[in-house]
Formats: C-alpha cells, sequence, structure tokens
C-alpha cells in the first residue's frame, strides 16, 4: 500500500500541534517557511508511509502497538498491502462487473420496402402557340429639292455700272506769290463734323400667320393662343455707336485721360508741338479729334456686341415661347388635328422669318449709320487736315520768308494739288462703297430667296414624314393589338391545361405521400419496439455489472477505512503521551517558578525592611549634623 495525503481531519489535528490556526489552504507555505516545520511534517509523513506499508508506529503509548489486523475472511490477502499490490499487478474485474450489451435485432418489417411513396409516370402539358401579325411596310417617299438662285450676273451688272472717279487739275493750284508781313493762323477756324444719329423706325410686329387658332377645341385654343405673343425689342442705347460714345465720353477727364485716349492725345500733342501749336487751339481741336477718333472703333466694336447680344436674346426668348407652345400642344394632341400641327410649324416659321428680317433690317441701318459716320469724319479730317496744312504754311511763310513768292506758288499748288486728290480719293471710295451697298444687298436678297426656297422644301418633307410616320404608326398598333389577342388567347389555353395537370398531379402525390407516411410510421413503430427491448436488456446487464462493482469497491473501501482509523488512533495515542509530558513539564515548571517567586519575595520583603531601617537612621544622623554645622537648633 502506497501513501498518498493526510485526510483533512488529520491536517487539522497536524496543523493544531504545529500551532498553526489560520487557512489551511496556505498551511503548506506556513510549513515551508521554517526548516524545523519542515522536519517535523517529514517525520509525519513517514510514520503514516510506514504504517502504510504494515510496520508499527514509534512512541506509541504504552500498549500502542498497531500492528495489521487479520484480513477480512472474504478476501484471499493478509492486509491492506497485499490487496493493494495484488490490484496494481492484476488489475482485472470481478466476474460478472462487465456490462454485455445487447444488439438490437434486425427484423425485415422494420425497413421501408424499395419505391414506396414513389409516383411513376409523368405529367405533359401541351402549350399553346401565339400568332403573329406582321404591320404594314411605308413606301418610300422622295424629298423635296430646293434649287438655289445665283446672284453672280446681278453683281456683274452692278460691277460694270461703277466707274473709277477722274480728277482734274484745280486752277487754284497756281497762285501768284506775295509778300505777307503779317500772319493768318489766327484767322483759322477748326472743321467741324456732324453725327448721323440712327433713328430706328422699324418696329417688330406680329405677322400674318404667327398667330394660330385650334381645330379640335376652338374655345380652349384660342385662350391659348392669346396668351402666345411674339418676342419684341428695340435696341437699347448700348447697342447704337452713339449711346457707346455718350457712354465712353460721359465720364471722360482730360486731366487723367483713359487708357484708350491717352496714346491718342499724347500723339496729337506731339505733333501740334512739334509744329509750333502746342498751345492754340488748333491743338485742342487736334486732341479732341484724336480723342473722338480713338473712341469710335471701340463704341462701335462695344455697339456690335451689345446688339448681337440682344438679337440673341430676342431670338432665344422667341424660341422659348415657340417651344413652350409647341409642349404645351403636345399635351392636346389627342385635339388637335395634323392642321393644327402645321399652322404651329408654319407660325413659328413665319416668326423666325419675321425675326431674321427685323434683324436684317436693323443690321442695314445700322451700317448706313455707320457708312454716314465714316463719311463725315473722312471730310471733317480733309478739312481739318488742309486747314492744318495751310496754318503750317503761313507759320512757315512767317518764319522763313526767304524766296516768299517761289514758295508761295509751289506751297499753294500743293495744297491745291492735295485737295484735288483728297476729293478724287473720297469720290473713288463712295462710289467703290455704294458699289459694295449694292452687290451686299444682292447677295442678302439673294440668301434670303434662297432660305424662303429651303423652309418651303424642308416644311414639305416635315408633312410627308409625318404623314409617313402616322401611317406607319397605324400599322404597327394594329399589328400590336393583334399580337397581344393571340398572346392572350394562348396564354389562357396554357393556364386552363397546366390548372387540370396540376390537379391531377396533387392527387397522385397525396397518395403517395400518405402511403410513404403510413409506412414510415408501421416501420418507425416496429423499431421502436425493438429498442426498448434492446435497452432493457442492456440496462439489466448495467444494473448487473454495477452491483457487482459496488459490492467490490464497498469492500475494497471498507477496508481502508479500517487502516486509516487503525493509523488516527495510534497517531492520536501519541499525540496525547506527548500532550501529557508536555503539560506534567508545564505543571513542574510552574511550581519550581512558585516557590522561585516566594524566595525572592521573601528576600525582597527582607531587604526592605533591612533598608528603611538603615534610611531612617542616617536620615537621623544627617539631620543633626547639618543643624550642628548650619547652627540650627
Amino acid at each position: 500500500m502506497q501513501f498518498k495525503a493526510f485526510k483533512p481531519q488529520a491536517m487539522n489535528k497536524i496543523a493544531g500541534a504545529m500551532g498553526y490556526t489560520g487557512d489551511m489552504n496556505q498551511f503548506q507555505n506556513y510549513i515551508e517557511q521554517d526548516p524545523m516545520r519542515q522536519q517535523q511534517m517529514q517525520k509525519y509523513n513517514n510514520a503514516a508511509m510506514q504504517m502504510a506499508r504494515g510496520g508499527v508506529v514509534k512512541k506509541m503509548a504504552e500498549g500502542g502497538d498497531a500492528s495489521t489486523p487479520a484480513a477480512p475472511t472474504a478476501a484471499p490477502v493478509t492486509n491492506i498491502g497485499d490487496s493493494t499490490t495484488q490490484r496494481m499487478y492484476s488489475p482485472a474485474l470481478p466476474v460478472g462487473g462487465v456490462t454485455q450489451a445487447a444488439m438490437t435485432p434486425v427484423d425485415v418489417s422494420t425497413e421501408l420496402q424499395q419505391g414506396t411513396g414513389e409516383l411513376t409516370g409523368s405529367v405533359a402539358v401541351p402549350t399553346a402557340m401565339a400568332t403573329t401579325s406582321q404591320s404594314t411596310p411605308q413606301a418610300n417617299t422622295q424629298a423635296n429639292v430646293m434649287e438655289a438662285t445665283a446672284a453672280a450676273p446681278a453683281v456683274d451688272a452692278a460691277m460694270a455700272a461703277t466707274q473709277a472717279a477722274q480728277g482734274t487739275v484745280d486752277p487754284r493750284s497756281e497762285v501768284a506769290a506775295a509778300q505777307q508781313t503779317a500772319t493768318s493762323v489766327g484767322d483759322l477756324t477748326a472743321a467741324q463734323g456732324n453725327a448721323t444719329l440712327i433713328d430706328n423706325p422699324v418696329q417688330r410686329s406680329i405677322q400674318d400667320g404667327e398667330l394660330i387658332t385650334g381645330v379640335a377645341d376652338a374655345q380652349t385654343a384660342a385662350t391659348f393662343n392669346e396668351q402666345i405673343q411674339a418676342a419684341e425689342a428695340t435696341p437699347s442705347t448700348q447697342a447704337t455707336v452713339q449711346g457707346q460714345l455718350a457712354e465712353l465720353t460721359n465720364t471722360f477727364d482730360a486731366a487723367n485721360p483713359p487708357a484708350w485716349a491717352a496714346g491718342a492725345m499724347r500723339s496729337a500733342t506731339q505733333a501740334m508741338a512739334a509744329r509750333g501749336l502746342g498751345a492754340s487751339s488748333l491743338a485742342g481741336q487736334a486732341i479732341v479729334q484724336a480723342t473722338m477718333e480713338s473712341a469710335l472703333p471701340i463704341a462701335q466694336a462695344d455697339a456690335q456686341i451689345v446688339a448681337q447680344f440682344e438679337t440673341q436674346n430676342l431670338s432665344n426668348r422667341q424660341q422659348r415661347a415657340m417651344l413652350a407652345a409647341q409642349q404645351r400642344a403636345q399635351f392636346m394632341g389627342m385635339e388637335f388635328d395634323q392642321e393644327f400641327q402645321s399652322r404651329v410649324q408654319n407660325s413659328a416659321r413665319i416668326g423666325d422669318i419675321a425675326n431674321m428680317n427685323f434683324t436684317a433690317e436693323q443690321q442695314v441701318q445700322l451700317e448706313n449709320s455707320r457708312s454716314v459716320n465714316t463719311m463725315n469724319l473722312n471730310n471733317l479730317s480733309n478739312s481739318q487736315a488742309m486747314v492744318m496744312a495751310e496754318a503750317s504754311a503761313l507759320a512757315n511763310m512767317d518764319a522763313q520768308n526767304l524766296n516768299n513768292r517761289q514758295q508761295t506758288a509751289v506751297q499753294n499748288a500743293q495744297n491745291f494739288m492735295q485737295m484735288d486728290m483728297a476729293n478724287l480719293s473720297n469720290q473713288q471710295q463712295t462710289d467703290l462703297f455704294k458699289a459694295q451697298s449694292r452687290i451686299q444687298s444682292l447677295f442678302t436678297d439673294q440668301a434670303a430667296a434662297n432660305a424662303a426656297s429651303q423652309f418651303n422644301a424642308s416644311s414639305q418633307n416635315q408633312v410627308d414624314q409625318f404623314f409617313a410616320n402616322l401611317g406607319q404608326q397605324t400599322s404597327q398598333f394594329n399589328a400590336t393589338q393583334s399580337n397581344a389577342q393571340a398572346q392572350f388567347n394562348a396564354g389562357q389555353s396554357n393556364t386552363v391545361n397546366r390548372f387540370n395537370a396540376e390537379l391531377n398531379n396533387q392527387r397522385d402525390q397525396f397518395n403517395a405521400q400518405n402511403q410513404l407516411v403510413i409506412s414510415q410510421s408501421n416501420a418507425q413503430w416496429r423499431r421502436q419496439i425493438a429498442t426498448a427491448d434492446t435497452a432493457a436488456v442492456n440496462r439489466s446487464n448495467e444494473l448487473n455489472a454495477s452491483a457487482i462493482l459496488d459490492i467490490s469497491k464497498e469492500a475494497y473501501s471498507n477496508l481502508w477505512n479500517y487502516y486509516s482509523d487503525v493509523m488516527e488512533w495510534a497517531w492520536t495515542s501519541g499525540e496525547n503521551d506527548k500532550d501529557r509530558i508536555t503539560q506534567m513539564a508545564l505543571g513542574e515548571l510552574s511550581a519550581k517558578n512558585s516557590n522561585e517567586m516566594s524566595k525572592l519575595r521573601l528576600d525582597a520583603e527582607e531587604s526592605g525592611a533591612i533598608g528603611g531601617f538603615f534610611a531612617s537612621v542616617l536620615t537621623s544622623q544627617a539631620g543633626s549634623i547639618a543643624s550642628k554645622v548650619l547652627g540650627f537648633g
């Protein structure tokens, strides 16, 4: 038999003997902290192991020989050590201690037959097919074309009618020289020019055919058409050259000129200063003329851009109004026929043509005004140049006064020749401008005629396309309705056939399912009976084996308890003997201490009496000696 550990009761007694009263879980740490405690615990373990091997416990009380008791009659072993050794080398269960499991028998009646609940055959449902109808193809329609009218013959005629301007020498080119003592520069006056303003008499108005009336519902269409107004606009002040010039010159400051006029003013000032006329009225007029010439291109460009934006805005408003009318007309399409759609398209086209005509007239007036103003400015520039040349000639005459006759004749001849050449150039430019304007008018008229022809051809093509689309949509609608009806009939037929087939299939499935459920229930019932019988047999075998094992374990446990009680009695006896010896030693030591204490008390009392006697004597003698020394008493 091998010793493993003490029981909790034995450990509590050992801890009490060693003076430990705390938690038993910390008792091992308490022993390891002191080598003496470890040695004492080792003695207890050795004694227990010796008892487990069948030995005797030393230092037993009188009569404390703990020999191994006789083995029980039921076991063939002599002591617990032999029994434990036998179990270690021959580990086997007692006879009848093994549970023999019984197998559940297999019966044909507990198995389902192959094919139980299986459906045979197939359910075939014929599918009805729908017929398909085809739409009638639309015949091809030839496109309407237009032939453009050439403007080359009219242009050639206009060019042939234009002749170059011819000039003749003015007799004033020859003058007699004269001696002049006084200057005439102070009597000169600057040339004055007048701008031609544009009075725009052209007003945009509703043209014939722009307003449309309904066909299906006269009252609703009339109310709707009254709300549609053509976009109208008049040129603003910013769209005219006059307005732009006024805006540029409104905030003009001669002391701080803008960037667009500063360069021209500097050039004019430098030119007048070079001629010695920097502080004259001619210089001021030249500066003003240069400023106007600088502002005129800017004003023309700004006016043209503003006019283009206003024209585009007017066209956009007109297009938006027509788009809104077209969208509304689409919502009323079930009530309007093709005539109303044609009227809407014609109205839109007429409105666009009216806008184009209005724009063209505006452009013509703007171009005419620009041409007249350009001509006036050129005439003014020529006049001013003549005056400046005359002033220069007079100034040179007064300054040099050398060969006055020859210089005067040459200068006058040159002046008149320049004037004749300038007039000839102006006449030539005027004739060229008129020819260009005529040619441009021819081009514009020819473009308008070609645009009208193109519009008519496009309108006719749109009408033809509409009727072709209408016929095609009608044919497609009829074919769609026929196909839908055929598909509906085929679907209804297929639905009825599938419904009948599903009813038959569900009935067969129900019968097969019931047969399968009945067969499964019968097989499960037979299996449960066989399983219950097998479980009862196995439980009986388990109870029998458990009873045999319990009896064997109980006998082994009783044997262990017997030896444990014997060892506990022996250990308790030994500890009680030690306690008695300790108590006797303590009693003897206490008696000895009491005697010693009595002797000490007696000695102390005797010493105290002797000390008190000597103290009284010494006190009395010291007092008499002091009185004698100090003179008291």
